[in-house]
């Protein structure tokens, strides 16, 4: 299992100050808000959120992810450099619990215009079995938390994203669902429209047109997933709870928190169980993590393997140049594996 490095708080904190300390030394009106020229200065914490805000903010912003291309974002450790800039953003775009160290730096950075996606959505508890055929999929009034639902979420932010919906704590996966990134969507638009007023026709239409885009992939799901042979699907990553709930589908995590960890014995024959009950086909492993666990367990249970992505960052191995062709990707995946016409 991956061990989590978190940066101490006192070291962030340290780092924050040199930061600052640097900064005001040739401060400018501009850098002190956050402008770069004339664009506003965006720190995004992962890919989900830089794609976010660059779709949204356009030519008005200039993003800057904390993660780079082909890092896990779980084990991220920040550079004094990435830490002081957030510190200089004008706007800065983050999901709560996924990187522990990046919540510590933004805690810290005291900038004003800081945004935690999952406060605009509804959070809820996925274990490694995610079954979507008891829930009510209306989600009728997630539309507009906003800030207003921070409170409601502060009860998750302890343990979210340390364990990926195990052992009681909120799932974080809320990009993979269409509909609840739509919803983030709309509260990120918002929030930059009140962050830069000047342009805020530009973020409205831009958010307009990102929500219209994600209900078409939503209604691509839905229909292409609507009579599978099989709702069973198998990841070695348990980042599919949302997604699965959203379609009626049912994720089998084989390790759950760690895409990397060696299953137990008796995990690889439960899976092999389910499997045959279910009439699963498909080891699905992602994109950032090794294929070793899902190999491992088709040999043994005579199970193909495919590549589903949580789009935790996008890669040369990508399959798609962005967020919506890759979720395009993972559909096709799907349908393949669940036998949907």
């Amino acid at each position: 299992m991956n061990v989590r490095r978190l940066i101490p708080t006192t070291a962030v904190a340290g780092a924050v100050v040199l930061g600052l300390t640097a900064l005001s030394a040739c401060s400018t009106s501009n850098a002190a808000d956050g402008g770069n020229g004339d664009k506003l200065k965006v720190t995004a914490s992962f890919y989900p959120m830089q794609f976010l805000a660059e779709k949204i903010g356009g030519e008005h912003v200039a993003v800057t992810s904390l993660t780079k291309p082909g890092v896990e974002p779980h084990d991220l450790e920040l550079t004094p450099r990435q830490i002081g800039s957030i510190s200089e953003s004008g706007y800065v775009l983050y999901l709560k619990g996924i990187q522990p160290a990046v919540d510590d730096a933004i805690l810290q950075s005291g900038v004003k215009n800081t945004v935690d996606a999952a406060t605009l959505t509804t959070l809820e508890n996925h274990g490694s079995e995610v079954s979507g055929h008891d829930h009510d999929h209306g989600h009728e009034g997630e539309e507009e938390h906003g800030h207003e639902g921070e409170e409601a979420h502060e009860e998750h932010s302890e343990d979210d994203g340390h364990n990926h919906g195990q052992d009681g704590g909120a799932d974080p996966h809320i990009w993979l669902d269409p509909v609840k990134y739509a919803e983030v969507a709309k509260g990120v638009g918002k929030s930059l429209e009140k962050a830069d007023p000047d342009h805020a026709a530009d973020y409205k239409k831009n958010t307009d047109a990102l929500v219209a885009e994600l209900g078409e992939l939503n209604t691509a799901y839905e229909t292409g997933l609507k009579n599978p042979s099989t709702r069973t699907f198998i990841t070695t990553h348990s980042a599919f709870g949302y997604l699965a709930e959203r379609y009626g589908l049912t994720q089998q995590g084989i390790a759950g928190i760690d895409p990397e960890a060696e299953p137990s014995p008796a995990r690889i024959q439960e899976i092999h169980t389910i499997a045959e009950k279910e009439k699963a086909t498909t080891v699905f492993f992602e994109t950032l993590a090794s294929d070793k666990t899902a190999k491992t367990l088709a040999k043994d249970t005579g199970l193909k393997t495919g590549v589903l992505d949580p789009l935790e960052g996008i890669t040369e191995k990508s399959q798609g140049a962005d967020y919506i062709e890759v979720m395009e990707s993972n559909l096709a995946a799907l349908q393949k594996a669940l036998g949907a016409k």
